[in-house]
């Protein structure tokens, strides 16, 4: 078992790789994504790990902290659940959105799929800062939150990622998870210095860190998690670690997995990147508490910026539906094909657009694995053309019956078996709905016409 507040050395879990895990010599704790792990039927990997004396960590993707909208209660508690059930140290989620629109502007609730970068203003503090504190106040243990890799910059933002950062963490008290991947991705797609953003960040709020593999196409790094973990990163990771001591670092990898010798011979390179960095004589200022003057200094007040402090609950409605307005734009340029809002780079929001969409596609595969085999060469084209005219609105599982319904209303790809694809969409489509509502109207027209053909 490791210390109390010292993780060690850990890879990402994942059920592909989960027997190569529990074999593999040195790990002391896992990170688990917290939304594949039911807390009534933990997977047996899991179990006997934590049997063996290694934490388990959830880490949840779908809560968008980061969002206009306050945290969803079930999400919340879906996520304190998972928490308790694994006996975990604390919990970690992400500083970005995952959906927009909806109440707060009046326009079709989308989501992303997908984590999305918060503008780094006044407003998106304010009102991360409020949904950070519901979810501290909702959890058993302690949150950490991780900065997210981004292709795209917001125009006009007004702080760099390691004052966003600070000032986050004096606020609300949350740790850090801090990705050295995407401080790299960072660097590449936006121009940003990783240097300076550990110069200004918290290093004493750090809770533990991430490191990814990528690789790099027309000038864009792609986060893929599914590559070795390049030079730069180590490079961040060790300028990193001759700051402050990391508490844990963990390898993740999501994709493209490899054999067990070649991630354990990325977890010695993490080790004894670390251990170089820690024997390494630190330079003055750089020991375990963030240095004078880094990110500490006030930035000069807004009309708003009272009440982030002397509000701990909430971040009031102004603030929020100007963030709802700005993140629903973006979010409906990337996904339902409008006009991009003024300021961004639309050919950097082309590439986003496509990254998402191709994202997409690749999680219906995994959670409707169906689908690419009756559709065999003609899902992804049909997906990707699908996607462009139909924005998802309700997560993965239901995308991928409102993909299956239309095709089966509109033509299927040529050599696709119709009958297959009907049978299942009738399947997992469930009863017709009993409500009167013109969803519900739709749903039984629809499975009426199938059911015809």
């Amino acid at each position: 078992m490791t210390k109390p507040g010292r993780l060690g050395t850990g890879i990402g879990w994942r059920p592909e790789i989960a027997e190569a895990v529990e074999r593999m010599p040195g790990i002391d704790w896992v990170e688990a994504v917290a939304e594949n792990v039911c807390p009534g039927h933990l997977p047996e990997s899991l179990l006997r790990l934590r049997e063996r004396g290694v934490t388990v960590v959830p880490h949840g993707v779908s809560l968008g902290l980061g969002g206009a909208d306050r945290p969803d209660e079930a999400r919340l508690t879906a996520l304190a659940e998972r928490a308790e059930a694994l006996g975990s140290p604390l919990v970690t989620e992400h500083i970005a959105f995952v959906r927009a629109g909806g109440p707060l502007t009046a326009s079709p609730l989308l989501e992303a799929g997908h984590l999305l970068p918060v503008p780094r203003t006044r407003d998106a503090l304010r009102v991360l800062c409020a949904n950070v504190r519901a979810a501290q106040a909702a959890l058993p243990v302690p949150l950490a939150v991780e900065n997210i890799a981004a292709l795209i910059s917001w125009p006009g933002e007004e702080m760099t990622e390691g004052q966003f950062l600070y000032d986050l963490v004096d606020r609300t008290g949350v740790r850090l998870l801090i990705d050295v991947a995407n401080l790299h991705t960072n660097h590449v797609n936006r121009g940003e210095d990783p240097a300076r953003a550990l110069d200004e960040l918290p290093v004493e709020a750090i809770a533990y860190v991430h490191v990814a593999g990528g690789f790099e196409r027309d000038g864009v790094w792609h986060d893929s998690h599914a590559h070795p973990v390049p030079r730069p990163v180590l490079d961040i990771l060790a300028d990193l670690a001759s700051r402050v001591t990391p508490p844990g670092v963990l390898l993740e990898r999501d994709e493209n997995f490899p054999g067990p010798a070649e991630l354990e011979r990325e977890l010695t390179a993490i080790r004894e990147t670390v251990e170089k960095a820690e024997a390494a004589p630190r330079p003055a200022g750089r020991d375990s508490v963030a240095p004078a003057g880094s990110g500490t200094a006030p930035l000069a007040a807004g009309p708003d910026d009272a009440a982030a402090t002397d509000s701990p609950a909430d971040a009031g409605d102004a603030p929020r539906q100007r963030v709802a307005l700005a993140q629903a734009a973006l979010l409906s340029a990337l996904v339902a094909g409008t006009p991009a809002p003024e300021g961004f780079d639309r050919a950097r929001l082309g590439v986003q657009g496509r990254a998402l969409a191709a994202k997409r596609a690749d999680v219906v595969a995994k959670v409707a694995p169906e689908l690419p085999e009756i559709l065999a060469d003609g899902y992804r084209p049909a997906f990707l053309a699908y996607a462009q005219r139909r924005p998802m609105t309700g997560g993965y599982r239901r995308d991928a019956l409102d993909f299956a319904e239309h095709l089966l209303l509109t033509g299927l790809p040529e050599g696709a078996g119709t009958r297959r694809l009907r049978a299942w969409w009738l399947e997992r489509s469930g009863p017709a709905p009993l409500s009167g509502r013109p969803v519900a109207r739709l749903a039984r027209a629809t499975r009426k016409a199938l059911l015809r053909r």
